[in-house]
């Protein structure tokens, strides 16, 4: 009987030894189980890009962004300053993110984190409250609404008027969120002073964007999605971007060439800040 060629190992015998790639392979599965998780699993993010700019001396649907009733103001018919004295811009600028109910996932989070047009931010940064697309929308209302009544009532304080004469109105479309409160005080006050002289406008003919919040005693306030406002404000033709004060550097870090910052903490020195531009005076700077 021959010698067969297959040996049996026995309840002592050795056993077989692992070679060092299967224990490569064994180390490594799980790692790439939780990349596979990764990849699929939906992040508390926001993508953002550059958003839309919208004049407040001009219209929006037809209709002027910003309209005076019960006081005599400088723009033709005291509607549209685009038909008055005023023949600059003063643009109100946006970020457009994604919505809170959006999945948002891995790939895209580092595909925008190689791009300068865009930007990935905590939801709750963007979306501060939680709750789906219905609650955001709601809140972001709310949110415009307050920093309307504020800007009319920085606004006419500055101007030293009675709130109980002058009847505005706002409109911006579905622009949300408390971001244009300084641009809206400042147009309001285009709209019924200009420039203080009578002989024109408070952009001087230039295009000026810019953001922040304000209060009713005219304090502006810090608000999110700088880089990306600065590219669309130099996208839409502005070379002079307001900032709050306190965002200089956060304005600075990707600032399109050709468009020049300037920091202002109230309303009071933002029109001084544009009666500098329109001079070519001592704009201040970042």
């Amino acid at each position: 009987m021959s010698e067969s060629s297959t040996r049996t190992q026995g309840p002592g015998s050795p056993r077989p030894r692992l070679t060092r790639g299967r224990v490569l392979a064994l180390c490594a599965l799980p790692v790439v189980l939780l990349f596979v998780v990764a990849l699929c699993a939906p992040l508390p993010y926001s993508l953002a890009q550059p958003g839309e700019t919208a004049n407040v001396l001009g219209k929006r649907g037809g209709k002027p962004v910003i309209s005076v009733e019960g006081a005599r103001s400088q723009g033709k018919d005291g509607m549209d300053g685009k038909d008055g004295k005023d023949k600059g811009r003063l643009l109100s600028v946006t970020i457009a993110a994604t919505q809170p109910g959006a999945t948002v996932r891995l790939p895209d989070v580092v595909r925008s984190w190689f791009r300068d047009d865009r930007a990935v931010m905590p939801r709750e940064a963007v979306y501060p409250g939680g709750g789906d697309t219905r609650d955001a929308e709601r809140r972001i209302a709310q949110e415009m609404k307050s920093s309307q009544d504020k800007a009319v009532t920085a606004a006419l304080r500055q101007l030293h008027m009675s709130p109980d004469d002058v009847d505005v109105t706002l409109r911006l479309g579905d622009v949300g969120g408390p971001s244009a409160g300084l641009f809206f005080a400042l147009g309001i006050v285009d709209k019924l002073d200009g420039d203080g002289t009578g002989a024109g406008g408070l952009t001087g003919g230039r295009t000026i964007a810019g953001t922040g919040t304000i209060d009713g005693k005219g304090e502006v306030g810090p608000v999110g999605g700088i880089p990306l406002k600065t590219q669309a404000a130099r996208r839409d033709g502005a070379t002079w971007f307001l900032v709050p004060k306190s965002q200089c550097g956060e304005a600075s870090a990707q600032l399109p060439s050709g468009l020049r910052l300037v920091p202002v903490s109230t309303l009071d020195g933002a029109l001084d800040a544009l009666k500098e531009i329109r001079t070519d005076g001592d704009v201040p700077h970042c």
